[in-house]
């Protein structure tokens, strides 16, 4: 998940005269937006069965929250990209902020399942739009030798709402009901756009990726495709159980109160999964994606099987939070190791691919659930966790050397 723009290389493209700690308060800006984008996108997670409850529908039904802006920002990631090419960057940036904040809070307000709806397909246009461009600021904000380190600090944002995000927005829902966590992730939304009129300086556009080169690097690399794949597969997995792990663990007997905390739980495993694989995955990128594999499979598996309490449940979850902690930052290894020389266009594709498993796994989710059982997202999820493992176990990476394993 790196740049989408080109046309400027990282040693030229800071703007002359501009301080590190300027650029490093305007990466910090990008990176609170990220995060609450992310956040917003998948808040539902956790507030499914009170949603549903207050609007009338069914938790299947309810899990069209999080299908919907998957959906729509697979589409939206090349899609803003390229249609708004010769518009600053900063200005892009702040738009779609803003539109994210006011759909949340509408989302607050709201009195029918529909206007939600409407509110979260105008957030699958902001999460597409805004991670697309936001991967490639970097190197316009900060000097080259500190450009790595912050497009890391900036996709920390998107693991970091992954694994804390929706489990504190659970905490507060559980607190002061669905609305209020809805309200505050709008608020935050604002607050970080505040952040980027200040602290951002005018960006402008520069040369855009087009549409024709999505297909061809595509058709081209076998290692980006074996990435795509596997992203696919483990996300898809992963969103078709976690999406609707409140009434799995409900289900168990376990009470709305500890489900918020347990949540909780699983983003501390994922802070801690995510730092385990960034030291790992430099060398062992192979086996760090085997693993997260084996790793989701098992933690699924067992929650279906065993008949949890408040404790087993939270244990089970500090191993699944382990896994899914590791795969922002291995899978982005993957694809920007798998394409070097196109990692505009690799990007564009990834993030397409990760919001359309989002939510492919949240829609098909919503289907098991209904028509088959609760327990049934289990055994799906670790179904496709254990296909990605079979994947990777054999395919390499097209031409390019592998790691050492």
């Amino acid at each position: 998940m790196t740049t989408v723009e080109t046309g400027k290389s990282a040693e030229s493209a800071a703007e002359p005269g501009r301080s590190a700690v300027k650029g490093w308060l305007a990466v910090l800006a990008v990176t609170l937006g990220i995060f609450s984008l992310m956040t917003s996108e998948l808040l539902p997670v956790g507030l499914l069965t009170p949603i549903g409850t207050a609007l009338d529908v069914s938790e299947g039904t309810a899990g069209l929250m999080v299908t919907v802006p998957g959906l729509v920002a697979a589409v939206s990631a090349p899609v803003v990209t390229v249609a708004t090419g010769r518009v600053d960057r900063r200005v892009v940036l702040v738009v779609l902020i803003g539109l994210m904040g006011a759909a949340n809070l509408a989302s607050a307000f709201a009195t029918s399942f529909t206007v939600v709806l409407v509110a979260r397909f105008l957030i699958g246009i902001s999460v597409g739009g805004f991670w697309s461009i936001a991967g490639g600021i970097a190197l316009r904000l900060v000097p080259a030798r500190h450009v790595a380190r912050a497009t890391a600090v900036i996709f920390g944002g998107v693991e970091t709402a992954s694994v804390l995000g929706v489990p504190i927005g659970t905490f507060l829902g559980d607190l002061s009901g669905w609305r209020t966590a809805f309200g505050a992730v709008g608020i935050l939304g604002l607050a970080s756009l505040t952040c980027m009129l200040f602290l951002m300086p005018k960006l402008p556009a520069g040369q855009t990726i087009t549409f024709a080169a999505l297909p061809k690097v595509f058709r081209s690399n076998a290692g980006l495709r074996i990435g795509i794949a596997l992203t696919f597969l483990v996300i898809t997995g992963h969103f078709l159980a976690y999406t609707f792990v409140r009434p799995v663990l409900q289900g168990d007997g376990i009470g709305d109160s500890s489900v918020g905390v347990l949540l909780l739980t699983f983003g501390a495993a994922g802070v801690c999964g995510n730092f385990i694989a960034g030291a790992l995955v430099a060398r062992r990128l192979r086996r760090c994606v085997m693993g997260i594999s084996v790793v989701l499979a098992s933690a699924m598996t067992l929650l279906a099987l065993v008949d949890t309490d408040a404790f087993s449940a939270g244990a089970l979850l500090v191993l699944w939070g382990l896994g899914y902690g590791a795969v922002p930052v291995t899978f982005q290894t993957w694809i920007l190791d798998a394409a070097p020389d196109a990692t505009e266009a690799a990007t564009s594709l990834y993030v397409s691919a990760f919001n359309l498993s989002i939510a492919l796994g949240a829609l098909f989710g919503g289907f098991a659930v209904d028509g088959i059982g609760t327990t049934s997202v289990l055994w799906l999820g670790a179904g496709l966790a254990v296909l990605a493992l079979l994947v990777v176990s054999g395919a390499g990476r097209g031409d390019r050397a592998e790691p050492p394993l």
